[in-house]
């Protein structure tokens, strides 16, 4: 989970899809994922080091008793508790199905990336937290339409370029997993047409009032 930490707040640009909050627009692609981190236990986390330092930080966070168990713990990124398996947490709810299948497509390209890595003994990137805070801060305001914090330097640059740091980190995790051309397809979409703060942006614009945003973003849902 170490070496997912950069890279997690380019899935919140991505699947950035609610502007709106209490009938008007905050000024955020993502308000929903800025609410979420209301939480205490929730955002990026400093580094871990091993599975063991991440249990112990844990354990730690439970026995204040300020949350009641484990299922508390909101990290971007924390192990699931009833599977082997890493859970990411950053992403908004996507406007589109293809979006989710995109969101989760990268997702599982960072895990096996990270595992290669791991494996292949190289120490994790290591941004200090207060870093990825402004990251993920950035990327949900400004979404696919502005600048992202690049992982790799903590610089601003165009966010398209971000989108395609990522896909060029997981290109060759993917394509052994066969879900490179989906992942590239679904991100040029999205540079393309927009993500869903900015189609329903665009509805807005076009129909005048929330009522019909709401109303056709539930089209868009429905298979």
């Amino acid at each position: 989970m170490d070496r997912l930490r950069p890279w997690l707040t380019v899935l919140v640009a991505l699947s950035a899809n609610s502007p709106f909050w209490q009938g008007g627009d905050t000024g955020y692609s993502s308000y929903r994922t800025r609410v979420w981190q209301r939480w205490p236990s929730a955002g990026p986390t400093e580094t871990f080091g091993s599975a063991e330092g991440y249990h112990r930080r844990v354990a730690g966070m439970v026995a204040t008793g300020v949350i009641l168990d484990e299922g508390m713990i909101y990290f971007d990124a924390r192990l699931s508790q009833r599977y082997p398996t890493v859970e990411i947490r950053v992403a908004d709810v996507c406007l589109h199905a293809e979006t989710a299948g995109l969101i989760a497509t990268l997702a599982r390209g960072l895990v096996e990336t990270a595992a290669r890595e791991w494996r292949a003994g190289r120490e994790p990137a290591g941004p200090d937290v207060s870093l990825l805070r402004l990251a993920a801060w950035l990327a949900a305001r400004s979404g696919l339409t502005g600048e992202l914090l690049h992982p790799e330097t903590m610089r601003r640059m165009p966010a398209e370029a971000v989108v395609r740091a990522l896909l060029g980190h997981v290109e060759e995790a993917l394509d052994d997993l066969g879900d490179l051309e989906r992942a590239r397809e679904g991100c040029a979409r999205l540079l393309r047409d927009g993500n869903g703060a900015q189609v329903q942006r665009a509805l807005l614009k076009d129909r005048g009032n929330l009522h019909d945003v709401v109303t056709e973003c539930l089209r868009h849902t429905q298979a």
